[in-house]
């Protein structure tokens, strides 16, 4: 073997072990039955610490004997890098699920500075209708902060996104898009950082058969909100929260 092919091959070796070691950093908790939901992620902003939610799902007593319907808890903690806890959260009946069903459950570890010294992390929750002609996409972010040995929430279920409307399932008809994003402003209330939100709203009529369907889209001016801290929590306005 030549100089030149033993570093070659050290090099790809290193790569594919410290891939190994990305990939086997999180391992999420095991789930107890097919609707529940379990995702872990490791926190930038605190190296060696880790992310982990578990939300299980409770059949309504009348109802959920078969499909969706029914009510879910969630449970979050904050691990060590030997995986003992450091900071949880329970909150049971956290989202219902019926006709709009519990989809998907991520964490968002955008750079959610709140003060000098304290960062907040995202959960994601999106909910999804069954209906092709009454379509419903909705995406809840939630906000917490690790305090001692407790993780509080200080923003509950801004909706970020939503796509909703009425058609024919081929063409006529109207839907909308709404997307919002988040920044930390410069200003702050109650020692937390202020939070701005653009809203975009963008509008779709579909007229004619759908052969021929014409598609007209029209966005509108973006929309900014500032959404303050008032000792607890940050007030999201009407309209604002999911239900």
């Amino acid at each position: 073997m030549t100089v030149k092919s033993a570093v070659v091959g050290c090099v790809l070796l290193c790569a594919w072990l410290m891939a190994g070691e990305v990939f086997a950093d999180c391992t999420p908790a095991p789930l107890a039955s097919e609707r529940d939901f379990s995702v872990c992620k490791d926190w930038p902003a605190y190296p060696g610490m880790t992310l982990n939610a578990v939300s299980k799902f409770e059949p309504d007593p009348v109802y959920g004997k078969t499909g969706d319907v029914g009510s879910y808890d969630l449970s979050l903690s904050v691990l060590s890098e030997d995986s003992k806890p450091l900071a949880t959260y329970h909150q049971p009946t956290a989202f219902v699920s019926d006709a709009i069903a519990l989809d998907s459950v991520e964490f968002d570890t955008a750079r959610y500075k709140l003060t000098p010294e304290l960062r907040a992390f995202g959960v994601r929750v999106r909910f999804k209708g069954s209906s092709r002609v009454n379509p419903l996409d909705e995406v809840w972010l939630s906000l917490y902060v690790k305090e001692g040995d407790k993780l509080r929430p200080v923003l509950d279920r801004l909706v970020t996104y939503n796509y909703s409307g009425e058609w024919d399932g081929g063409c006529a008809g109207e839907r909308a898009y709404m997307e919002r994003t988040l920044e930390i402003g410069k200003t702050s209330s109650h020692g937390y950082a202020d939070l701005i939100i653009k809203s975009v709203v963008t509008g779709l009529v579909g007229e004619g058969p759908p052969d021929t369907c014409e598609l007209r889209s029209t966005p509108e001016k973006p929309v900014f909100t500032t959404l303050r801290y008032d000792g607890k929590s940050y007030v999201l306005p009407q309209g604002f929260k999911g239900t």
